[in-house]
This record gives structure tokens, sequence and C-alpha cells, in this order.
């Protein structure tokens, strides 16, 4: 079987948890890495993310604590902060919606009629939240009575569009690391940072949320913890 690229830039994204310190990542490679972040796949083309490239040391610096002392943090030559905008739901629509608008000529066909109504209709009932419940109890019902005869998309509330919405930024924040691996160097995505301080320090709106922190760098050999064990193949596919 020939090994193809794809393969090898999998076989070498790896989580470097210590950079070389005296090899600076260029911001050319960020940036080609954040252009084809964006081309990830995402829900309903809403794209409800936001990525805050650190590029001052100040805000490197500031975010070593905040990372709770990462060596991945403390030796990153660049960081960057993956962010789900569930709150700009309507904004987004809106945009896809003004997308399909100025590409009718004349009478709107098939698709780009359930285009819009897709984007003017369905997103609005999808996302739009309520301090008292009311859409989240009318997307219930409408789940549950049109799913007693046939399959139907299960719509649900606050925890369902949260889900939604961090499952892309993941996406979009994997297409970043394979990006930086086939760039020649290493990153490391970072659970473990205080979710309140970090938010504050970027000054992101009560419904943003970090979905991730990726520092990237020149990977040391003392930054791979140990061999990529896996748990066996048959253990985790299900063949049907």
């Amino acid at each position: 079987m020939l090994t193809t690229a794809l393969d090898e830039i999998i076989q070498k994204r790896r989580s470097n948890r210590k950079f070389d310190t005296t090899i600076k990542v260029p911001n050319e490679v960020i940036q080609r890495s954040l252009e084809r972040a964006i081309l990830s796949p995402n829900s309903s083309n809403m794209q409800l993310w936001e990525f805050y490239w650190l590029q001052s040391e100040s805000e490197k610096n500031k975010f070593h604590a905040l990372c709770l002392d990462q060596s991945a943090a403390k030796t990153a030559s660049q960081m960057v902060v993956f962010v789900t905008r569930k709150d700009l739901w309507k904004k987004r629509a809106n945009w896809n919606a003004e997308l399909i608008k100025s590409s009718i000529k004349g009478e709107p066909n098939v698709m780009q009629k359930r285009g819009l109504q897709y984007y003017t209709k369905l997103m609005p009932l999808a996302y739009r939240g309520d301090f008292f419940g009311i859409f989240t109890c009318i997307r219930k019902t409408i789940s549950f009575f049109m799913g007693l005869t046939k399959p139907f998309y299960r719509l649900g509330g606050k925890c369902d569009h949260r889900i939604t919405v961090h499952k892309s930024c993941a996406l979009a924040a994997q297409t970043f690391m394979l990006s930086i691996a086939a760039e020649g160097y290493e990153s490391c995505p970072m659970e473990g940072f205080d979710a309140i301080r970090a938010k504050q320090a970027l000054n992101l709106p009560s419904g943003a949320e970090i979905n991730m922190i990726v520092a990237v760098g020149k990977g040391t050999a003392e930054g791979i913890w140990g061999p990529r064990n896996r748990v066996p193949y048959n253990e985790v596919v299900v063949v049907r």
C-alpha cells in the first residue's frame, strides 16, 4: 500500500508539549492554516466560530498563566484560541440567505427556494433562544410528533446548540492542526485553562465560549510524552 501525503501528515501530527523556543513559526504559516481552517465542514454553513490569533508577546504571556502554566503554552511560538459564537446565529443565517438572494436571476429555482426557507425559517426555529423556554418546548413538541411516523431531526434546547457549535469549531481546530503539521511544525490542543478568565482576557460576549486553545511551535523530542497508543481498531470500529 502506497503511503500518501495525507498519511504522512496524520502520522506526523502529534500533541507536542514542549517547543524549541529558539525557532519561531512565521506568521504566514499561521495565516495559511487559519485560512484552511475556515474551509472546515460545519453545521449548516453557519460558521459559528471565531479564531483569536495571539500575536503579541504580552497576550501570549497573559495566557501562560491562564493555561495553568503548561509547558506547551509557555514555550509556544504562536497561539490560537478557538471560540464558538452561537450568539451570532442570526447574523450568519442572514449572511447565507443574502448569498442565495444575490444568486437569483429572475424566478428562484427549487434549490434556491429551499435554501431561503432553510435560513429564514428553519434556522430561527432551531437557534432562537428564550428565557422562559417557550421555543425549546415548541422545538421538542414538533420533534416528538414529527418523529412518531418517520425519522426526524430532533430539535432541542440550549444544550443541543452548544454541542452543535462546539463540534463545528473542533473540526476547524483539527484542520488547523493538520495544516500546521503539513507546514513542518507541531501543535498542542489545550483544554486545561481557566475558561472564565480566558474569556474575560479576550473580552468575549456572554454568548461566546472557548472551545480549545492551540499552541504552535517547533516540537522537541522532550515534548512527546510517549508512543501514540490507541485502542485496537476492532474495539472502536463497529461494522453492522
